[in-house]
């Protein structure tokens, strides 16, 4: 079985923040990096090279593959904010309507900046996915 290209790294996730060109990404990445840590209690770790992600958790799927990711995380994209681990959990179709402006993909939650959301309905959302990650689909 291929593993998985997306592996923490030991890159700075400070340094990292501090190389993205658009300075709002940049400022919504050091804002989103605090959140993130408080939410979680967890220190940020680079997933490869893009992504800020915090805590671990191993998934098996049911064809047998299986591996390890960040059980929450962003990435300061060129178009848009990308949030990890958001959608899945149980509380997420109560907060999504309260969120404010963005998108949704299969796992993704996209906002354009933070200042397009309501950031206490962000933060319950970073705990609420974590939590549901870490108890509900972590796998050890």
């Amino acid at each position: 079985m291929a593993e998985n290209k997306t592996q923490p790294t030991d890159v700075s996730v400070e340094d990292f923040l501090a190389a993205v060109e658009h300075p709002q990404r940049r400022k919504d990445g050091l804002e989103l990096l605090n959140m993130m840590r408080r939410a979680t209690g967890q220190e940020a770790v680079m997933w490869g090279p893009t992504i800020v992600g915090f805590g671990s958790y191993h998934y098996k799927y049911s064809s047998g593959r299986e591996g390890d990711a960040a059980a929450v995380g962003f990435s300061p994209r060129k178009a848009n904010l990308v949030l990890y681990g958001l959608t899945d959990g149980p509380d997420a179709d109560r907060l999504l309507p309260e969120l404010g402006k963005y998108k949704t993909s299969t796992a993704c939650l996209y906002i354009n900046k933070l200042g397009d959301v309501d950031r206490d309905v962000l933060a319950e959302m970073i705990r609420s996915g974590y939590h549901h990650t870490m108890t509900e689909v972590h796998t050890p």
